[in-house]
């Protein structure tokens, strides 16, 4: 374990450590060049001596430095400095996926959903690059404390082999592909199978197979069919539980393609729960349920089991799955050649038993046109007898229950309410699904089961709000399902941009979607003296009136300054007063030799009065592309410096702000009226 005040690379310096694992040990550092805190996990010994696992490891850590992307726990170097190996990475505060699980039971449908739609981009960006995860799982993926959903460890997977597997694959095997359990080759598809299966654990609370041992984990993924997470979670949307069954099915061909298609199927389950759109595509020969040799058991569990004996603590967040070998092309070819043989002989065989029996039939009479017809007729009888009993379910999502039975009673067929749950898109009262589905054909007299909504779930107005920023508290309410409303009020006890005090208090129940009102600090009822030097006197008297100050004017000369124009004021300028303070302004009554302009305090003054901010503001990187305004909060004056298209259209925004006042200030962007970005004891410079 590295000791705190280490550095590496002359770069990195190691703080604290924040978790530890099978093969490295993962600490907290600043990142003295850039000054920003960073993650930084560095390579065990026992790891190190492996010069090819070492350059191995070292390759995908470089490949997948080049991923960026907000779903992605970004890696930003990779080094070695007295001979140890470490990786630069994100530094994200929050919860991983397995903790809140655990935590929460099981998630609701919206929720979970949000979830996969944000891993699946994080996942096609890594595609696209050509760079497969290898190991999806509740334990690499991380729950930031604004909500963003993050993917870590990309392309450390493959650096692993036979040798580096630690007992932490009992966690592993749980999400892995049966191409990774038989040690196959990994593709795309088989970071979709292991989001399936993570995608079931978060609706269910459970993973679909369980064991004591990772052989017997692995040899369900191969031989065992996926219960349905209908099962454990009644009311699950037909759509989802359908989108599920596709990610995992044990065939390859048989499961999504690509994450692009995963996620427009996740999209528009949101907009359609009880939609059949998802489309499988039909089970063939070689999409059955695998069966297991002796030999090929024996290889599992010597590649699966075989180091179990290391024991890691803490999450470990580092790949643990060997390269899976490419397939003999000799093999592959003489595997399609008998298997064309064969069913070629199937084909052979079935056209001689047609033929056959069309001969026999026609020699005793069985195929009789009379006897036909009276066959046909009975079975058309039959099947007409059958409709006649059968109904189609229809869709009483949105009714009330009410509404739900006369409708269900007009086609023969009853109703009743099997469960209550909170629901946003619902009203109190109304039917959120049912069981069967809509179009489900149905005998007369059945019992539609309906889950019935409670209303908007209550919601607890976060903690911490008071005396934070005002883009902070905003993106904890926004965060926690609330609206955030914001009222600027005097304080002087708060620094200007935090929050005050929160309407409803933290810590009380409200409805989803509920309004929370902000009351943020504007500074005191104090007021900055404005620098009036240089201006004339009408308009430095304006000035002052339109801050709640007072004036009296007096006399004086000098040569620096035109007739008329202030040349000295008292307080001086800068300094804050209170409001309806009297500052006397002296005003040039002709032409002189007295160039003193002094401020009043022994410091020297402007003749133009102005004071220019020349930062630069870079685009956003969550910028939208919406219509933008720049405010300026200063003083407690509020004014607005920009209001229109994209101000980034043509690079950095860095247009001087003027002002008349040195003091700090404070600016807010809003991106469509909507307050999104602060920039904080913004300085202004003597123009």
């Amino acid at each position: 374990m590295l000791k705190e005040g280490i550095v590496l690379g002359d770069r990195y310096e190691v703080i604290s450590r924040i978790g530890s694992g099978g093969m490295a040990d993962v600490y907290k550092a600043r990142d003295h060049k850039l000054s920003r805190l960073v993650a930084v996990k560095v390579m065990k010994a026992e790891f190190r001596e492996d010069t090819s696992f070492v350059a191995k490891f070292q390759k995908e850590a470089q490949a997948a430095a080049r991923l960026s992307h907000p779903n992605v726990v970004n890696v930003f170097d990779v080094g070695e400095d007295r001979g140890l190996y470490y990786i630069v990475m994100e530094l994200v505060e929050g919860i991983t996926l397995k903790n809140y699980i655990t935590k929460k039971g099981k998630l609701s449908v919206k929720e979970a959903t949000s979830i996969a739609i944000q891993v699946s981009l994080g996942l096609q960006a890594a595609h696209n690059q050509g760079i497969i995860h290898r190991d999806v799982k509740p334990q690499n993926i991380i729950i930031s404390t604004d909500g963003k959903v993050k993917l870590s460890d990309f392309g450390i997977a493959k650096a692993t082999n036979s040798n580096t597997i630690t007992a932490n694959v009992m966690g592993s095997v749980h999400y892995s592909s049966p191409e990774q359990v038989r040690g196959g080759v990994s593709d795309a598809r088989s970071d979709i199978y292991s989001l399936g299966i993570t995608m079931y654990e978060m609706v269910t609370g459970r993973v679909p197979f369980d064991g004591d041992t990772t052989v017997s984990i692995a040899i369900k993924h191969l031989q065992e069919e996926i219960v349905p997470p209908t099962r454990y979670t009644p009311d699950l949307p037909h759509a989802l539980e359908q989108i599920i069954l596709k990610c995992t099915q044990k065939n390859q061909n048989r499961r999504y393609q690509n994450v692009g298609e995963l996620i427009e199927d996740l999209k528009r389950s949101l907009l359609d729960p009880q939609g059949d759109f998802v489309t499988m595509t039909p089970i063939s020969a070689d999409g059955q349920t695998v069966r297991v040799s002796d030999g090929e058991l024996k290889e599992i569990r010597n590649g699966i089991s075989g180091k179990n004996s290391q024991r890691s603590s803490g999450e470990d967040r580092i790949r643990r799955y060997s390269e899976e070998p490419e397939e003999d092309p000799d093999d592959a070819k003489g595997s399609k050649l008998e298997k064309g043989l064969t069913i070629g002989g199937f084909i052979i065989g079935a056209v001689i038993i047609v033929i056959l029996i069309f001969v026999l039939g026609n020699m005793f009479g069985i195929f009789r046109t009379n006897r036909h017809s009276s066959s046909s007729e009975s079975t058309a009888s039959a099947s007409s007898a059958v409709e006649e009993d059968t109904v189609e379910v229809p869709d009483f999502t949105g009714m009330t229950v009410e509404e739900a039975t006369a409708a269900a009673n007009k086609r023969g067929i009853g109703v009743r309410r099997k469960s209550t749950e909170s629901s946003d898109q619902y009203d109190e009262g109304q039917v959120i699904s049912q069981d069967p589905v809509k179009g489900t054909k149905v005998q007369k007299a059945t019992t539609v089961y309906l889950t019935v909504s409670s209303g908007k779930a209550a919601v607890t107005v976060p903690s911490g709000l008071v005396g934070s920023s005002q883009s902070d508290a905003e993106s904890a309410l926004t965060g926690a399902g609330l609206v955030p409303s914001v009222e600027l009020k005097s304080d002087s006890d708060v620094a200007v941009g935090n929050v005050i005090s929160v309407d409803p208090e933290e810590g009380t129940e409200v409805e989803s979607g509920a309004t929370v009102k902000l009351y943020v600090s504007k500074g005191g009822d104090t007021v900055s003296v404005p620098d009036l030097r240089g201006y004339d006197e009408d308009t430095a008297k304006s000035s002052l009136s339109n801050l709640g100050l007072k004036y009296e004017v007096t006399t004086g000369s000098s040569g620096s300054y035109g007739e008329g124009e202030v040349i000295k004021m008292n307080p001086a300028p800068g300094k804050r007063v209170a409001a309806g303070t009297t500052v006397t302004l002296t005003v040039n009554g002709g032409d002189s030799d007295d160039t003193d302009n002094s401020d009043n305090t022994g410091t020297t003054g402007t003749a133009s009065g102005k004071y220019v901010c020349k930062k630069t503001f870079a685009e956003p990187s969550d910028y939208n592309g919406g219509s933008v305004k720049m405010e300026l909060i200063q003083d407690g004056k509020t004014t607005v410096i920009y209001d229109g298209d994209n101000p980034w259209a043509n690079g950095d925004y860095s247009k001087p702000i003027e002002s008349s006042s040195g003091s700090t200030g404070t600016i807010y962007i809003y991106e469509n009226g909507v307050r999104k970005w602060q920039y904080s004891n913004v300085e202004f410079e003597a123009e």
